[in-house]
Order: structure tokens, then sequence, then C-alpha cells
């Protein structure tokens, strides 16, 4: 079990936005994951890993191979406060869900 966090590297968000985001769209997944896979994702350590996107229209994409796999999946829009436009793509986290399907959707970007 694992999750993946695509973040944008298109729109210069800085280091602590950059983490922000990746964190909200983490939590976000999570919630939509199932209460087993939840718990089997916890119980194995919460493997985490973020990756690269390099558009808005690239994380979309994702996201439809996600849904198609059937993984949890999370776009993340920022509302705006502080560097970026309020409704603007930063990221995307899809799993917890097996190590097989998240890189079925994942598995060729680089490590951010």
């Amino acid at each position: 079990m694992k999750q993946a966090i695509v973040a944008r590297t298109d729109i210069g968000m800085g280091e602590g936005k950059l983490a922000a985001q990746v964190a909200h769209a983490s939590l976000s997944a999570y919630q939509d994951a199932g209460r087993r896979a939840r718990k089997k994702w916890q119980g194995e350590g919460q493997k985490k890993v973020v990756l690269k996107g390099d558009s808005e229209s690239q994380l979309f994409e994702l996201a439809d191979r996600a849904d198609k796999e059937g993984s949890p999946y999370a776009i993340v829009r920022d509302a705006g406060h502080t560097q970026l436009d309020s409704g603007t793509v930063t990221a995307l986290a899809v799993g917890p869900a097996r190590d097989e399907g998240v890189d079925r959707v994942t598995g060729d970007l680089s490590l951010y």
C-alpha cells in the first residue's frame, strides 16, 4: 500500500506552500479511501512518495487514470490567500492503494 502525491513544478510554489499542498492532497485522498484501505495503509507505515507534475492538464489526466484504476484520489485547488491565485490546481494524491495500482497511474513520473 502506498500513496503518491504529484505536485506541480510549473507554478513556482515556495517550499512551505509545496509542503502544505502535499499535505492537503494526502489527507484528502486518505479521506476518500475506504476504511479497509486506510487501516491497511496505516498498519504498513503510510508509505508516500512525492512526484513532479508539469501542468494542470497532466494532473487531471492522472486523476482520470486513478479513477479508472479504482484508486482513491484528490485534486487540490489553492484558496488563494498567499502565493497563488484562488482555484489554482497545485497537487494530486493517488491512494492509499496497492502499490501496483498507484504505479500504473504515476509510475512514469520523477521524484520531487
